[in-house]
């Protein structure tokens, strides 16, 4: 009766003047700290109008830090896209020791301070670093180039794909996989087959973050980059130059490119989630089926025998 009298009690929803106070202050927050800052950008971007905003943007150093920080991103986030599901298929499908030790180190990077993962870097591979005479002897250059650049940007980064695949391959189990063995099927046709297509959706969500992450990473790559301008420059640092040189209008623009980035990575992200949902709607969809055409299989049979 208690149970009852509290389920009478407790509303399923809220009232109406909560849910629209809630909703407004949701929007109220969006416009005010998302959309006004990102209309602020492309507004200052054009503010000397459409000429002076492509002639910044094609001007030699905005285009050496955009080839620069497209490249860096094409290299890292393949290596962290192999790192990823490597170790996702690690701690999802075996047990081992130092499994809790692997996962806390995947999450090192999102505790960590980015200037305080450059420093680390500037400290092994710097001049004055535990590495840095071997390397000049042997007339290798991390630091200030695009290795360290590189090794910064996948610190900063190496834990997005793992942490998207980790709790969806944990949550479908080893039950699909160990059949595909026991059918002689070997391991790498058994992810290809089996665990890739399950776990599509998530590794390219993962990848998309990554590279978002990768190409607006700022505080590891300022430390390893020594601010060369033309030459170590991403787009963010670049950004940073033109800013303190008071043009304005040039680093709002050069500033444009990674908010389109940030626009398609977020439309890529809407389409994804669309996509799981839809396929997981249909496959709820066909388990109905295939759990009522049994039933109903049967019942027309028994009606047969009756008749």
């Amino acid at each position: 009766m208690a149970t009852r009298l509290l389920a009478k009690a407790t509303p399923t929803t809220e009232p109406v003047w909560v849910r629209l106070l809630l909703f407004g202050f949701a929007i109220a927050f969006l416009a005010l700290f998302i959309l006004l800052p990102l209309a602020a950008v492309f507004t200052e971007a054009l503010r000397k109008g459409f000429g002076a905003y492509v002639t910044a943007i094609v001007e030699p150093d905005a285009l050496a830090a955009i080839q620069l920080t497209l490249l860096a991103a094409l290299i890292a986030v393949p290596l962290n896209l192999v790192f990823g599901v490597a170790a996702a298929w690690a701690i999802a499908k075996f047990r081992f020791r130092g499994k809790g030790l692997l996962i806390t180190l995947i999450d090192l990077p999102f505790s960590v301070s980015p200037v305080v993962a450059g420093l680390i870097y500037v400290l092994v591979f710097g001049a004055q670093g535990w590495l840095g005479p071997w390397l000049k002897e042997n007339d290798v250059q991390v630091i200030f180039a695009l290795p360290g650049i590189v090794l910064a940007t996948v610190f900063v980064t190496f834990p997005f794909v793992a942490r998207e695949l980790i709790p969806l391959m944990q949550s479908q189990g080893t039950e699909e996989e160990e059949a595909a063995l026991t059918l002689g099927a070997g391991g790498l046709t058994t992810f290809l087959r089996v665990t890739l297509p399950n776990i599509k959706w998530a590794l390219l969500y993962g990848v998309i973050l990554c590279n978002a992450r990768a190409m607006g990473e700022f505080g590891a790559v300022s430390v390893v980059s020594g601010h060369i301008r033309g030459e170590t420059n991403t787009i963010p640092l670049h950004v940073e130059i033109l800013y303190n040189e008071y043009q304005f209008a040039a680093a709002f623009a050069v500033a444009s490119i990674l908010a389109f980035l940030a626009l398609a990575t977020l439309a890529i992200k809407s389409f994804i989630e669309w996509r799981e949902e839809r396929s997981q709607s249909e496959a709820v969809a066909v388990a109905r089926q295939d759990a009522v055409a049994p039933a109903a299989l049967g019942s027309l049979s028994a009606a047969t025998v009756s008749a």
